[in-house]
């Protein structure tokens, strides 16, 4: 009875929670004979976000671009959809590794203490050095916690609080959630966790969702746009739909799961000013290395196959200008184009 009453406190406090300007969701699914895809939306307050995608190879030099600067040099090739041309939002590199920048309110980053020399890295860099670096979540989890740097949050070109938890998941269907709460790192490592929405915090979102699988989805389930709404819907389809082997068929089901738990464009919530429309999808196939993406103002998804890039050392970075062109579907391999690098938004410092 305790239990039942604490949660019901969870789920009052979640339906009390102010609206916050962005909104996304995360899943995993979890097919046959290893076929694993995670999708995720964008949800965000202001359309113009600059989206774009790039194409980065190995070996290519990179930097945080804060004072005390990480500088590192990618062991892996990816891509990646970037916002406001300096933040890494979403990605997969070759190795099958999805990174995904989700909004978390709560977050509170470590504050910078008398004697600590370590270098820092912006959260809108966070997704990249995920990519550039790990080819397994266990093997980002293990050097992740060992805080080499000091993570620091940065505000957008809108002036919107950049506070965000980051997810991971390989092409095994292994999970990590990253979140800073009260400045401390806190990590849930495990391939149970295949869903991520926004606040609460993590903790008390799987207390929320445990309330739900009691209830059982094919009997209720929440249906605002709610985070913790969002939560249980995606934790409840991405397990009841039908599990595959075939790549199409595991793509269409995740894609169908991300649009429930989206947010329709135009939706306005009495005295909820800041509900935020889901402005892109993006679902990363990590056993076929295919990465889709589809903007909600066009009427067609566009992919890219990696094991048809070049992603050699020298070969450059490319751009994909998706900023522009809503209309732009179907396989776009092919049509990346070298650009030069943009440098990572970072705090005043």
């Amino acid at each position: 009875m305790k239990v039942r009453l604490a949660i019901a406190s969870l789920v009052a406090a979640s339906m009390l929670s102010p609206a916050i300007s962005g909104a996304c969701s995360r899943a995993v699914y979890f097919g046959l004979d290893g076929q694993t895809v995670t999708g995720r939306t964008m949800d965000w307050l202001h359309r113009d976000m600059d989206t774009n995608m790039w194409l980065y190879p190995r070996g290519l030099e990179r930097s945080s671009n804060t004072a005390k600067p990480v500088v590192w040099k990618s062991k892996y090739g990816s891509i990646v959809t970037t916002i406001y041309e300096g933040a890494a939002a979403d990605g997969m590199n070759e190795k099958g590794v999805v990174a995904n920048l989700l909004y978390l309110s709560e977050s509170k980053y470590p504050a910078a203490a008398a004697g600590d020399t370590r270098p820092t890295l912006a959260i809108s860099a966070w997704v990249q050095f995920v990519l550039d670096n790990y080819a397994t979540t266990a093997e980002a989890v293990n050097a992740l916690r060992k805080e080499a740097f000091r993570i620091v949050t940065v505000a957008t070109p809108t002036g919107d609080a950049g506070t965000a938890h980051l997810s991971i998941s390989d092409a095994s269907g292994d999970s990590a959630i990253f979140e800073y709460i009260e400045g401390k790192l806190v990590i849930h490592h495990g391939r149970q966790y295949q869903v991520m929405t926004n606040s609460p915090v993590y903790s008390q979102q799987l207390s929320l969702a445990d309330y739900w699988k009691d209830i059982g989805g094919s009997t209720m389930l929440p249906g605002t746009n709610r985070a913790s709404d969002r939560f249980a819907r995606a934790s409840y389809y991405i397990n009841a739909a039908k599990q595959t082997a075939d790549p199409r068929e595991a793509v269409a089901t995740v894609f169908s799961v991300m649009r429930n738990v989206s947010v329709p464009m135009g939706i306005k919530t009495p005295g909820k000013p800041n509900i935020a429309d889901t402005l892109w999808f993006a679902v990363a196939d990590q056993k076929n290395k295919v990465y889709y993406f589809h903007d909600t103002t066009s009427p067609g998804a566009l992919w890219v196959n990696l094991g048809r890039l070049d992603l050699s050392e020298g070969s450059g970075p490319r751009k994909l200008q998706l900023d522009g062109n809503p209309d732009l579907a179907g396989d776009q391999t092919r049509n990346f184009k070298q650009a030069p690098l943009f440098r990572f938004l970072v705090p005043k410092e």
